[in-house]
């Protein structure tokens, strides 16, 4: 799903529910913020979240002393709440509403991070139109952190059906550009008590 379809259908999941009551909340933000930390290549590095929503990882990012930092969200909804809560801090943060299936980079990033829209990308022509968008937006050195749902973790999400990646396939995905030095698996539980697995790929473009 992409277009007015996909933005009507976030901005109706962030506004009926409350921000930490959706099953992908995290009051920790990790592994991406120890990821990033790790191969971000420091705290002068820019950062954009995709899919970041209303996550807490540009407060967590912001406390850390980052500075250059970018969100981008198809629901102007899930923006807004991440604006309110960074208060003072958001006049210093980019927020881009934004598909990122369509979407034209003005620059690039040090760091794309990325745990909420490549595992809801179905078809091959969505996935081909991500890696369009991610290629424009990074430069040789780039790091992209992506973490999608694991195969062995859930089939749908949010009444969507995902595509399940592990690190290997997301690194074959992305070469030659790209190439694959780190994975996580990582456990999540929702508030609701309910555990998903997840893979992270770190790829570091070439």
């Amino acid at each position: 799903m992409t277009g007015t379809g996909a933005r009507g259908h976030w901005n109706e999941v962030y506004g009926s529910h409350g921000e930490e009551a959706v099953s992908w909340f995290q009051k920790e933000p990790q592994p991406g913020l120890e990821l990033i930390e790790r191969y971000g290549g420091g705290r002068a590095a820019s950062v954009i979240d995709i899919g970041g929503g209303a996550s807490q990882l540009a407060d967590a990012l912001w406390a850390s002393g980052y500075r250059d930092l970018s969100i981008l969200d198809i629901s102007e909804t899930a923006l807004g709440r991440a604006r309110k809560r960074l208060a003072s801090s958001a006049e210093k943060v980019g927020f881009i509403v934004a598909d990122v299936t369509t979407w034209n980079p003005a620059r690039h990033w040090d760091v794309w991070h990325d745990r909420a829209v490549m595992h809801f990308l179905v078809s091959e022509t969505g996935q081909a139109a991500y890696r369009r968008a991610l290629l424009a937006a990074t430069a040789p050195g780039s790091v992209a952190i992506i973490g999608t749902f694991a195969p062995d973790g859930p089939e749908r999400c949010s009444g969507l059906p995902v595509r399940r990646w592990s690190a290997d396939e997301l690194s074959e995905f992305f070469a030659p550009e790209f190439s694959l030095v780190d994975r996580r698996r990582h456990r999540h539980e929702t508030p609701g008590g309910v555990t998903q697995s997840f893979e992270f790929a770190v790829l570091r473009r070439v």
